[in-house]
């Protein structure tokens, strides 16, 4: 089959040249965007009287013919396709004749790939967006169900102090909301129409580009055809949203792994999100939550190979930049299943209270609070400090807590601190008085969790 391009070569491409020159098997998955830009790009060309209305009609229908038959696998792209561009155009030609070359009036495959990218990918972060929504509201249900529910909180890797499960849950929904944020502002920032740049310089048509925004769906056009045609920070900033995201996803997985371990036995995950071992009959190993942990890697280098690509080019176009594409469809097929894995398996995840209770008279988890506790009665703090240290260090001579210290015991660590003036040193009022904005007190994580709501909530009213 001739290229529709390739009227000044006296030689057809070497077929080696064909598969390796060819992105069809990719970015046909943008059949239905390529198809809708095509037919604004009409409708424009219309309006503007570069094309008659009857042309217009009759392109319009064989492309809405084109799409229904790929939709019904009908349709079989080959390597002689090229790309999904020159894949619908050819066949518009062969089914509706002449005027069907009409239709790559005042267009360059260099915007209409851009056009492609911008709508699919702007489709694409709505629905990441609607998962990470999904996601957000059942970190919202968890954590309402846990918010009394007393944990041991870690730095370290060591017992630090004493937090809510609930608490645990809404530090994770400020991750997730960051990463909402940000898409939000990605798409904000690509909603800009390229198509109308042309190859890079524009075109002499009489072209309307802010008629093809309208119809597409765009805020405005781009203000520049050079950057029109060359610019992927859409995707390069796609692709660092999706990379942090999945980070975040890969820190908990990360836990839910400590978490379902024997030695924690923290938690139980439903057995529809964990596989068994083909040699040890009494396993139940977390393998989601390990999946989604190592799929990070996967987002980390789609970013790094669309960067790498990206920075030795010269403007305006250059066919490195089909190496886009490829990079941006895991990354956006690996982020949207690892949120709705993460998010069924998190809504069918419990915590394991009595396990979690055996955990909590380990490692002085009341040692700070008693700290300020004595900051409170006078003592400056640094010397409070040093006066539960001294504490820790009696407790670990004698194998004891602190509640077990004698007045004899604290008289000869600091002749200021007596049984009484400890007061309640119990881990749940620890818990309990940690009131200040942000913290882990259950009063506090439900005025977080209204929060959230609140702003989970706007987001769907708009």
């Amino acid at each position: 089959m001739a290229s529709l391009w390739g009227g000044r070569f006296e030689k057809d491409m070497d077929e080696i040249v064909k598969r390796y020159n060819a992105s069809i098997f990719f970015d046909q998955r943008m059949y239905n965007e390529d198809i809708d830009g095509s037919v604004a790009h009409v409708t424009m060309l219309a309006k503007q009287g570069i094309v008659t209305e009857a042309e217009r009609d009759q392109i319009i229908a064989g492309l809405e013919g084109i799409r229904a038959d790929i939709a019904a696998g009908k349709i079989t792209f080959t390597v002689e396709d090229e790309d999904i561009h020159m894949g619908v155009e050819s066949r518009l030609i062969a089914r509706i004749g002449e005027v069907g070359k009409k239709l790559h009036t005042a267009r360059s495959r260099n915007d209409q790939c851009q056009v492609d990218g911008r709508l699919y990918l702007k489709k694409e972060i709505r629905e990441i967006l609607e998962s990470l929504c999904c996601l957000e509201d059942v970190i919202l249900r968890k954590a309402e169900q846990y918010a009394d529910a007393i944990t041991v909180g870690f730095t370290h890797l060591q017992h630090a102090q004493p937090i809510t499960v609930g608490f645990v849950f809404m530090a994770y929904f400020q991750m997730f909301k960051r990463d909402i944020q940000r898409l939000q502002d990605t798409l904000a920032r690509m909603d800009y129409n390229p198509l109308g740049s042309c190859a890079l310089a524009g075109t002499t048509m009489p072209i309307d580009r802010r008629c093809t925004s309208e119809l597409l769906g765009f805020a405005a056009p781009c203000e520049n055809a050079m950057d029109g045609v060359s610019d992927r920070d859409y995707s390069l900033e796609f692709l660092s949203d999706a990379s942090i995201s999945m980070m975040h996803l890969s820190r908990w997985a990360e836990e839910f792994a400590w978490w379902n371990s024997s030695e924690f036995a923290y938690i139980a995950i439903d057995d529809s999100f964990c596989t068994g071992s083909s040699i040890m009959p009494q396993k139940k190993n977390p393998d989601m939550a390990e999946l989604i942990r190592g799929k990070v890697g996967r987002v980390y280098g789609d970013l790094m190979q669309l960067l790498t690509v990206m920075k030795g080019t010269p403007l305006a176009y250059n066919k490195d930049f089909q190496e886009d594409k490829e990079s941006l469809f895991d990354a956006i097929d690996t982020w949207k299943a690892s949120i709705d894995i993460f998010a069924r398996m998190l809504d069918k995840t419990e915590f394991r209270m009595d396990q979690i209770q055996k955990q909590l008279g380990k490692g002085f988890l009341n040692a700070t609070d008693i700290a300020e506790h004595l900051a409170k009665q006078g003592i400056p703090f640094r010397e409070a400090h040093s006066i539960v240290g001294r504490m820790v260090k009696t407790c670990e001579h004698k194998g004891c807590d602190f509640e077990d210290l004698t007045a004899e015991d604290l008289a000869a660590i600091d002749g200021r601190v007596t049984p009484d003036s400890l007061g309640d040193i119990s881990i749940s009022a620890c818990v309990d008085a940690r009131t200040s904005f942000g913290g882990t007190a259950p009063a506090e994580v439900r005025r977080q969790i209204a929060v959230g709501r609140e702003w989970l909530s706007s987001l769907e009213r708009q």
